[in-house]
């Protein structure tokens, strides 16, 4: 029976690594490929590809980031590149493995080595792969990099308080919704959203992998 959003999915017993006896957390630009999509590191050439689909007003909808322009995402993905080389974010062009096409971008961000802690967010996917298992796979790949290749002990995600579908989606993949913050952050329209948190731990993985193994076999 599935979990209640609110309740950690139930796992064995604590795997967790003590963080001073844990490896280090090395934070290198790498490629993540999976059945159908491939998660390679992004770059500023990548923007006219990105446009392309980037360019729907419904991608923009829920996010505090408004992109309708090629300048405005330029300015995206130079401030993603500028996160990345100060070691805070991982951010990827996310590709169909079939056809090489970009169809969205997606990143590791609020990167702490230190707590090993990630965030798993600023994503778009163009809106003909959407609802195909492309987002679903991303998800399960760079989760399983994070627990399995960094040690993490935890996965944050967060969606806007009124995108349900997106908070549907996290909930679905074994995201425990951890709280509200309050006018957490502008939406560049003139607006200000409430930000849901959610989280997956290092001794939930097992049965998070599992779900997300399951969903990706049921689209084969």
């Amino acid at each position: 029976m599935p979990h209640s959003p609110s309740t950690p999915p139930t796992a064995a017993a604590s795997t967790a690594t003590p963080a001073a006896a844990a490896p280090p957390m090395l934070v290198t630009p790498c490629t993540l490929e999976g059945r159908h999509v491939r998660l390679e590191p992004l770059e500023l050439e990548h923007m006219d590809e990105l446009w392309e689909v980037a360019q729907a007003p419904e991608l923009w909808r829920w996010t505090a980031t408004k992109i309708h322009s090629r300048e405005a995402l330029r300015d995206y993905l130079v401030s993603a590149l500028a996160d990345r080389e100060r070691g805070v974010a991982l951010p990827f062009t996310t590709r169909d493995a079939a056809t090489g096409r970009a169809i969205g971008s997606t990143r590791f961000g609020n990167i702490s080595t230190r707590d090993r802690r990630v965030e798993i967010g600023w994503t778009f996917v163009g809106l003909p792969w959407q609802r195909t298992g492309v987002n679903t796979e991303a998800k399960y790949l760079m989760l399983r990099h994070a627990f399995e290749t960094w040690g993490c002990v935890r996965v944050e995600l967060k969606a806007g308080r009124l995108n349900e579908r997106s908070r549907a989606a996290i909930r679905r993949i074994g995201g425990v919704e951890e709280g509200t913050l309050r006018r957490h952050m502008y939406s560049g329209d003139g607006s200000w959203r409430d930000t849901v948190y959610y989280s997956i731990l290092d001794d939930e993985w097992p049965v998070v992998k599992a779900r997300l193994e399951g969903m990706l076999a049921a689209r084969r």
